[in-house]
């Protein structure tokens, strides 16, 4: 058998499937691909320029926001072109080290997607239910820490996993099921034990995912009870307002990566899972721009005098 060295020298390109049907088929998917990748791209960048061209905006609830849409972008970018380009040609092949790099940077960004709703979460629990000391309690300084650290345990979660996969040996088909290099499809590839892949994976994904849940549910659930005991309507939904569209990118973003990462083995439900992954890397990247457009009030006002060009 060979060492693992060997395998990253001498294994040949994998081949990305992608999604196999006729050339109309192919085009159409291009199409839509390219369509929603430049949406996401502009939108995304739109959001930052409003917040850094507008004072007005540049408060710690749109400092996450800005470090959400600059995650979008590249978490997009990290699997979309070369979805577009495997479209174009027909031909999927991918290195073994192009490949672990699109799995790492793919879920490493996924990783911090978590972190940072989690602490988008926490600043919209803090700015409703303790509005008196948000000012002094979330500070720039804080929010910078934050921030910072959701990019760093993003990125540092998926590093055992990532390192553990690299080291599997795959001696027959090299064809990937899926659009971009998925864990759950390499591990269904390799000809050696991958248990300890699996539960490593699976390890992680749980710690991530229950964790980041949790502040999220636990800040939402003193929001709701805050926002109830406000004795009038229009208070009411005012303050909902400041948080409406951060809980509604949540409820997507959990809604679509629960499925896919929260699992104790690899099964044969790969389309399934090809599937689904298409609405949390190209769907909900391209959705967020529009969600906090327009369900938020300051944004739409400062796109309107950018708009006006005041």
């Amino acid at each position: 058998m060979a060492t693992a060295g060997q395998n990253l020298s001498l294994q040949g390109p994998f081949i990305l499937l992608g999604f196999p049907g006729p050339p109309s088929l192919r085009a159409g998917l291009f199409l839509l691909f390219l369509v929603m990748y430049v949406l996401t791209v502009a939108g995304n960048l739109a959001i930052i320029s409003l917040v850094g061209a507008h004072r007005s905006l540049q408060t710690p609830m749109y400092f996450f926001l800005c470090n959400l849409s600059f995650l979008e972008i590249w978490f997009t970018t990290a699997c979309v072109p070369k979805s577009l380009a495997t479209f174009a040609s027909q031909e999927g092949a991918i290195s073994l080290a192009g490949c672990a790099a699109q799995m790492y940077f793919v879920f490493s960004l996924g990783c911090t997607e978590y972190f940072l709703l989690a602490a988008m979460a926490y600043d919209r629990y803090l700015a409703i239910c303790l509005p008196l000391r948000y000012g002094g309690l979330m500070t720039p300084a804080l929010a910078a820490r934050l921030a910072l650290g959701s990019w760093l345990c993003g990125f540092s979660a998926i590093t055992v996993p990532a390192a553990l996969i690299t080291r599997l040996s795959f001696c027959g088909s090299r064809v990937i099921n899926h659009f971009f290099c998925d864990i759950a499809p390499w591990i269904v590839l390799s000809c050696t034990d991958t248990r300890v892949v699996e539960l490593t994976s699976f390890g992680i994904a749980f710690c991530v995912i229950l964790g980041s849940c949790a502040v999220t549910l636990v800040s939402y659930v003193y929001i709701i009870v805050t926002i109830v005991r406000i004795p009038s309507t229009q208070g009411r939904h005012r303050a909902f307002s400041t948080c409406s569209s951060h809980l509604t990118v949540v409820l997507i973003w959990y809604g679509s990566t629960i499925f896919l990462h929260v699992r104790t083995s690899v099964d044969s439900s790969l389309d399934l899972t090809k599937a689904i992954t298409v609405l949390n890397t190209i769907v909900t990247p391209v959705l967020n721009p529009f969600i906090y457009t327009l369900r938020n009030k300051d944004v739409k006002e400062a796109l309107c005098r950018t708009v006006k060009g005041k």
